[in-house]
């Protein structure tokens, strides 16, 4: 794993990266950028969900509205988070901090697939409530 490691680390778009004066902080701003949208909108899903904003808006509406931007924020930010690694991938990926950052998102995106597979099919039936069945929560 390590061999393969260095290599990316080496390759020409890591390197033009990391000896760029500003490749890496626009990255960074970008994936923050990224991550904002993902937050946001996710938590706009969720205060619905909790029957604390956007009543006025049916849940299908709105989850269908912001699930563009939630996976173009994602995107974003698999991308120039992806970018970031292979600068340095070899420390990143002994990271204790990066791996723990690693399995959250795994686990957050089998949340989303557990609640698509489930609660979601049931969408239209708690579309209007205020707040949704216990099995979306």
């Amino acid at each position: 794993m390590t061999a393969l490691l260095d290599w990316v680390q080496q390759t020409g778009l890591a390197v033009q990266i990391r000896d760029s004066l500003f490749a890496f902080p626009l990255l960074e701003s970008v994936h923050v950028i990224g991550l904002a949208i993902v937050f946001g909108t996710v938590a706009i899903v969720d205060l619905r969900l909790l029957g604390l904003a956007s009543l006025d808006r049916p849940f299908g509406r709105l989850a269908g509205d912001t699930l563009k931007w939630t996976l173009f924020g994602f995107a974003v930010a698999a991308v120039t988070g992806s970018l970031m690694l292979i600068t340095n991938a070899t420390v990143y990926f002994h990271n204790v901090y990066f791996r723990a950052k690693v399995i959250l998102l795994v686990l957050a995106a089998l949340n989303a697939l557990v609640f698509e597979l489930t609660a979601r099919r049931a969408v239209a039936e708690w579309d209007q409530a205020p707040s949704p069945p216990p099995l979306a929560w």
